[in-house]
């Protein structure tokens, strides 16, 4: 394997590495300041700098060996139909190399290509899920001091109803009314 493609596997197996690390479910608070710390440091923004661009580079490798691939089949079912010099066990076997070299080399690149996006995605749904949790959390503890001032709100109500309701006898005495008389 060349060293483009050496280094395409070692970044493809950091990927898998990574995405591994992204899922492990890990308390609230350790994943809170993991995810803090990769989504606000200078120094992951630089090596995700660096790899963006590399992915760049991945692309470009994905499209060659596609079209090389394409290219060796072609070759291949050309030989096969005419029979030009296919005969021979060693040609067979050049051509079937090349064809797995070239279908390595793309599912190689393609499943690199394919994870970074994976990634991304992912990492972004366990952001908006902290954000989610921290929220919750807040709620949480608004809503409990929330029964608190709905208790108040509702004894301070009660205790206003009923002096209302004294204050109405009372008026309703001094002036000769009954609430329970009916005008006609």
């Amino acid at each position: 394997m060349t060293i483009y493609y050496s280094l395409t596997f070692l970044l493809l197996a950091a990927e898998m590495a990574t995405f591994t690390l992204l899922v492990i479910p890990f308390p609230h608070p350790v994943r809170k300041r993991v995810f803090g710390f990769f989504s606000e440091s200078p120094i992951i923004a630089k090596i995700a700098y660096g790899v963006k661009i590399s992915f760049i580079f991945v692309g470009i490798l994905f499209f060659d060996a596609l079209q090389r691939m394409f290219r060796i089949t072609a070759e291949a079912d050309m030989a096969k139909s005419g029979q030009q010099g296919m005969g021979d066990v060693r040609t067979e076997t050049s051509f079937a190399a090349r064809k797995f070299y070239a279908q390595r080399n793309v599912y190689l690149t393609g499943f690199t290509l394919f994870l970074s996006l994976v990634l991304t995605r992912t990492f972004a749904i366990s952001l908006e899920l902290i954000h989610n949790q921290e929220e919750y959390i807040k709620l949480k503890k608004t809503g409990s001091s929330g029964d608190k001032d709905y208790d108040a709100l509702e004894n301070k109500y009660n205790t206003q109803l009923a002096e209302y309701n004294r204050l109405a006898d009372k008026y309703n005495k001094l002036s000769g009314n009954k609430a329970d008389k009916k005008k006609d």
